[in-house]
């Protein structure tokens, strides 16, 4: 294959890499590269890291692409595998800010009012401030939609702790939003 056809289907593409070409498997890094990074930009907080923990993810997606079994989103599968590798990191970190004793608090959320009509890049800048561990299940719970025992399973936390730091993400964001603190 010379060429990659513009036509070519997300199947026909993820086949194309199995076989080892070369364009087919650049085609698809330039698809799914800009998602992943801002995944991994949301979780790691610096863009080094987000830049390494993208190209790690593309070696375990381009690892594991065998085990794609064409059914679901292919672009679910690519986030997943970017969520796994950040979270992987994170747990690497010598420091883990959620692994101290958290009182109980009750899952108070922000009222959506709170939060002004932010860019993307603004709303990055934000999350970034945020300490690891809150940022973290901050990420898992707001953007990927994952539940506290899931959060929990993942990190190696409890679900207590998934909520207190949750509560503590919104808290400091609520604050810098609305300029009290």
């Amino acid at each position: 294959m010379a060429s990659l056809n513009a036509d070519i289907t997300e199947s026909e593409l993820v086949k194309a890499c199995l076989e080892g070409n070369a364009l087919a498997q650049q085609a698809l890094y330039q698809k799914y590269a800009p998602v992943m990074y801002a995944i991994c930009l949301r979780y790691c907080g610096s863009t080094d890291n987000a830049k390494d923990m993208l190209q790690e993810s593309f070696i375990k997606l381009f690892e594991s692409l065998k085990n794609f079994r064409f059914q679901g989103s292919f672009e679910g599968w690519t986030r997943r595998i970017a969520v796994t590798t950040c979270l992987d990191f994170i747990k690497k970190l010598k420091h883990r800010p959620y692994a101290d004793e958290l009182e109980n608090h009750t899952n108070l959320g922000v009222e959506a009012a709170v939060f002004p009509a932010l860019g993307m890049k603004d709303l990055l800048a934000l999350l970034q401030t945020l300490p690891v561990g809150y940022r973290t299940v901050f990420n898992l719970y707001a953007i990927e939609g994952y539940n506290h025992g899931q959060i929990a399973e993942l990190m190696g936390i409890s679900e207590n702790t998934s909520k207190t730091q949750l509560f503590k993400a919104r808290r400091i964001l609520q604050t810098k939003l609305t300029g009290n603190g």
